[in-house]
C-alpha cells in the first residue's frame, strides 16, 4: 500500500468515525438529553412529561436520525454522481460534525424552552440526512482507488473505523464520568453546564482533523476520467430507481446482503450491550467495558475478512456470517446469561410466574417506539414483569375476574402500578430472581480486571459476536461498490446500505426489546435478526452474483 493510498483511506475512513462516535454519544446518554430537552414546563410550572416520557421522546428523536438516511442517500448520492465524490463528502462530514458539536452547546429546555427540542430534532434530521450521503461517498471513493485485486481489503478499513468510533466515544464518555463524577456529568437539574456536554463539544477536534484532511485530497481517478470523458449521468436517480434493470439490483442487495447484514452488526454490538444492561442488570460501567474490550479484541477481523473476500470472494464471507449467526444467536445469548448473570439463569428455569386474567382485558404490548401507555391491570402487570426481567405466562381466566398474578402457584397482591410493585418484586426475588448489583452478577472494577473466569467468558463470548460482525460487515463495501456502474455508483449503493443498517438494523434494539416485553420471554427479541438475517441468506443465495473480478472502470 502506498503512501497515497493510506493517506486515501484515512481521509474517507474519518467519517465513519464520525458517525459511529455520534451514535453511541447519543444512545448512550439518551436519558440524559431526554431530561435536559423535554423537561418542558406547562401552565403550572411543572414539567409536562414524566421521565420515561421524557425518555421516549429522546429515543424518537434518536431514531429520526435513522428514518431520513435513506433520503441523506438519494440527496448525495445524486450530488456525488453528478460533481464529484470528493466535494459531496467533504459537505457531509462538515454537516455531521457541525450537528454534533451544536448539541454540545445547545440551552436546554430550561433555558429556551421548546425551541430546545424543535432545534435537537432538526439537527438530528439534519445530520441523519448528512450521513446518508458519508458513507456511499467513503466507500465509493476508496474503492475506485484501489488496485484490482484488493478492493476488499482496501475498503474493510473503512469499516475498522465503525468500530473505533464506538470505542473513541466509550472512552471520552467513560473519562469524562470519572473527571466529574455522576452528580456533575448529568447536570444539576435545569441548570445549563453538565458534563454530558463534553463528548459532543470534543468533536469539534474530529471534525477540524477531518475537513483539513479531506481538503487535501483530489477527485477519484475513475469518476475524473469518466467527467473528462463526458460520460458521467445527468439524471442519475432516474438511472438508479427508474430503470427496472439496476432497480432490481438495489431491491436485490438490500435483501441479499445490507438487511443482513445489518441485523448482525446491530445485535453484535449494539443489542448485546442493551441485553447486558437492561435485562441482565449488568452495571453500566461493567457492560460498556465488556462491549469495549470484544471490540478492541475482534476490530482486525474487518481487514481478514475483507483481505480473504479478495481472493474467495465477498458473498460466501457475508452470507455465512448471516446463516452462521442466525443459528447461534439464542445459544451465544444464552451463555451469555449463563456467565453474567448465573442467579437470573436459574430462576428462569425454576421460577413458574403466571398473569391470570380475563383475555378480554388483555391487550398487545408490542411498542417499539414506546408512544403506548398502558392502563389495563393485564397490560401494566405483563409490562412490569417484563422491565423487571422476570419470565411469565398469561393464563385465561374467568370472563371478568380481576388479575392475579402467582409465583410458583402462590397468589401475590397486584396494585395496579405502573412502575412500582413492591409485593411482585419481593416475591420474585424471595423465589430467586436476583435483584440489581446481586453479588453474582459480572462485575469488573476496572478497565483491566479481564483475568477472573466470569469476566473473561463473557468478554469471550462477546468476541464472538464481535467476529460475526466483521464477517458480515468487512467485505460489504466492496460488493455494493462492484454492484454498480461507475456514472451511478454512489446514488445505487448508498440507499441499499441505508435502509439495510438505518431502518432494518437501526431499529433493531427497540424492536427486539419490545418483542420480549410483549412475549415475556428474554430471548424472544432475538426472532427479529434471525429472520432477517435467514432471509438475507437464502435470497443472496439465489439472486446475488459474485463480484470481486468485477471491472469497476466501467460507466
Amino acid at each position: 500500500m502506498t503512501k497515497d493510498e493510506r493517506f486515501v483511506i484515512l481521509a474517507s475512513s474519518l467519517g465513519t468515525v464520525f458517525e459511529w462516535y455520534d451514535f453511541y454519544l447519543y444512545g448512550s446518554l439518551a436519558g440524559i438529553i431526554g431530561t435536559q430537552f423535554f423537561t418542558i414546563a406547562g401552565a403550572d410550572g411543572k414539567p409536562m412529561f414524566d421521565q420515561a416520557t421524557r425518555d421516549i421522546f429522546a429515543l424518537l428523536a434518536f431514531a429520526a436520525g435513522f428514518l431520513v438516511r435513506p433520503f441523506g442517500a438519494i440527496v448525495f448520492g445524486r450530488i456525488g454522481d453528478i460533481v464529484g465524490r470528493k466535494y459531496t463528502f467533504l459537505v457531509t462530514i462538515l454537516i455531521m460534525g457541525l450537528s454534533t458539536f451544536i448539541v454540545g452547546l445547545l440551552p436546554g429546555a430550561a433555558q429556551i424552552g421548546i425551541a430546545a427540542p424543535i432545534i435537537l430534532i432538526a439537527l438530528r434530521l439534519l445530520q441523519g440526512l448528512a450521513l446518508g450521503g458519508e458513507y456511499g461517498g467513503a466507500a465509493t471513493y476508496v474503492a475506485e482507488h484501489a488496485p484490482p485485486g484488493k478492493r476488499g481489503y482496501y475498503t474493510s478499513f473503512i469499516q475498522t473505523t465503525a468500530t473505533l468510533g464506538l470505542f473513541l466515544s466509550l472512552v471520552v464518555i467513560l473519562v469524562t464520568r470519572t473527571a466529574t463524577g455522576e452528580p456533575g456529568f448529568a447536570g444539576a437539574p435545569g441548570a445549563y453546564w453538565g458534563g454530558w456536554r463534553v463528548p459532543f463539544l470534543v468533536s469539534v477536534l474530529l471534525l477540524g482533523i477531518s475537513v483539513w484532511i479531506r481538503l487535501r485530497l483530489n477527485e477519484s481517478p475513475v469518476f475524473q476520467r469518466m467527467k473528462e470523458e463526458g460520460k458521467t449521468s445527468k439524471a442519475p436517480l432516474t438511472e438508479a430507481f427508474g430503470t427496472w434493470s439496476n432497480a432490481k439490483i438495489v431491491i436485490l442487495a438490500l435483501l441479499g446482503l445490507t438487511m443482513g447484514q445489518a441485523v448482525i452488526w446491530y445485535t453484535g454490538q449494539f443489542y448485546a450491550l442493551f441485553f447486558l444492561q437492561s435485562i441482565l442488570k449488568v452495571d453500566g460501567y461493567t457492560a460498556n467495558l465488556l462491549i469495549a474490550w470484544a471490540l478492541l479484541l475482534g476490530t482486525g477481523f474487518f481487514l481478514v475478512f475483507g483481505a480473504l473476500s479478495d481472493r474467495i470472494g465477498r458473498k460466501p464471507i457475508i452470507l455465512a456470517g448471516c446463516l452462521i449467526g442466525a443459528l447461534t444467536l439464542f445459544p451465544i445469548f444464552k451463555m451469555i446469561t449463563t456467565n453474567a448473570n448465573p442467579a437470573l439463569e436459574k430462576a428462569y428455569e425454576t421460577v413458574k410466574v403466571q398473569v391470570v386474567a380475563d383475555p378480554a382485558g388483555c391487550g398487545d404490548l408490542f411498542n417499539p417506539v414506546g408512544t403506548r401507555v398502558f392502563t389495563a391491570p393485564c397490560d401494566t402487570a405483563r409490562a412490569f414483569l417484563a422491565q423487571s426481567s422476570v419470565k411469565y405466562a398469561t393464563v385465561p381466566g374467568p370472563a371478568g375476574s380481576p388479575v392475579k398474578v402467582t409465583v410458583n402457584d402462590k397468589d401475590v397482591p397486584y396494585t395496579d402500578a405502573k412502575t412500582s410493585n413492591p409485593a411482585i418484586t419481593a416475591a420474585v426475588l424471595a423465589a430467586g430472581y436476583p435483584k440489581p448489583g446481586d453479588a453474582g452478577i459480572v462485575k469488573m472494577s476496572n478497565p483491566f480486571d479481564v483475568f477472573r473466569p466470569q469476566v473473561a467468558a463473557v468478554i469471550g463470548l462477546l468476541f464472538i459476536l464481535v467476529l460475526y460482525v466483521t464477517m458480515v460487515y468487512g467485505p460489504i463495501a466492496a460488493m455494493l461498490v462492484e454492484l454498480f456502474p461507475t456514472r451511478i455508483r454512489y446514488t445505487s449503493m448508498s440507499l441499499p446500505y441505508h435502509i439495510g443498517n438505518g431502518w432494518f438494523g437501526g431499529l433493531l434494539p427497540a424492536t427486539a426489546f419490545a418483542i420480549t416485553a410483549s412475549t415475556g420471554d428474554i430471548y424472544s427479541g432475538l426472532w427479529y435478526p434471525v429472520i432477517f438475517a435467514a432471509i438475507t441468506v437464502v435470497v443472496g443465495a439465489l439472486f446475488i452474483p459474485e463480484t470481486k473480478d468485477v471491472d469497476i472502470t466501467k460507466t
